[in-house]
């Protein structure tokens, strides 16, 4: 998630807080939650993926997971001492649909947390909750209904993916928020105004790099944002259908 820390007397916490969540901030019980949550949805992806996504863009997903990957790894000072990284999430939606995108999130953080222990393996489900289905799904919504509304996905692609970029930051560290308050960890009235205060400012950093890859891809191969067929179904049920239609 774009956030890296965020100081201790900020939380109340016992220890700074990263959205790579380690082990001890979340409770077992909504770690589990957490978990359930996660292998429900990317199980749902799997299927989803597999009934309608062409193996020509297994290698854009590849490419996208290795981009992803390694923007994690830069961080970008914010302020008083708090710095963020590249989410991706709405970037790999874009690209690669919804649930191929969720795939790549979880992937992602997965080899993170095993290989590089950035993050806690209790912890994982919450973090791919917080950082890959929340960002992806959520932010993928918002930008087919923001595009939409500013005129059409080919004229405003990039604005939309701004507003999407910056608003699945906000929506993950919304969540975790509350899986924090709902740990005991600390309060809500803290933690929630003290994770979108700072992840306001860290949202502008993730619209802009959002933007400028779409904006480069967009000028060396737009075939890549063309291709809804090849990218997979896009989310089904009420909400997304609304958003579809």
């Amino acid at each position: 998630m774009p956030l890296a820390i965020i100081s201790p007397r900020v939380l109340e916490a016992p220890a700074p807080f990263d959205l790579h969540a380690p082990d001890g901030f979340f409770s077992v019980p909504v770690a589990l939650a957490m978990w359930v949550i996660a292998i429900v949805v990317i199980a749902i992806s799997v299927r989803r993926v597999g009934e309608g996504f062409d193996e020509r863009a297994i290698p854009l997903m590849g490419v996208t997971a290795a981009f992803i990957f390694a923007a994690q790894m830069i961080n970008f000072p914010v302020v008083g001492g708090t710095s963020g990284h590249l989410l991706g999430a709405v970037l790999a939606a874009i690209l690669l649909g919804p649930w191929a995108g969720t795939l790549v999130m979880a992937s992602v953080i997965a080899v993170q947390s095993l290989v590089l222990q950035d993050g806690g393996l209790l912890a994982m489900g919450a973090n791919i909750v917080n950082m890959g289905l929340v960002g992806t799904i959520g932010g993928y919504a918002i930008y087919r209904t923001t595009a939409r509304v500013l005129g059409g996905e080919e004229k405003r692609r990039l604005p939309a993916a701004a507003i999407a970029a910056w608003s699945a930051v906000m929506l993950g560290a919304a969540a975790a928020s509350f899986e924090l308050a709902f740990s005991g960890t600390t309060t809500l009235a803290v933690v929630l105004p003290a994770m979108l205060g700072t992840h306001a400012l860290i949202g502008i950093g993730e619209a802009l790099i959002t933007v400028g890859a779409l904006a480069l891809i967009q000028s060396a191969r737009p075939d890549l944002l063309q291709l809804r067929d090849v990218r997979g179904a896009t989310p089904t049920g009420p909400a997304i259908e609304m958003i579809e239609s």
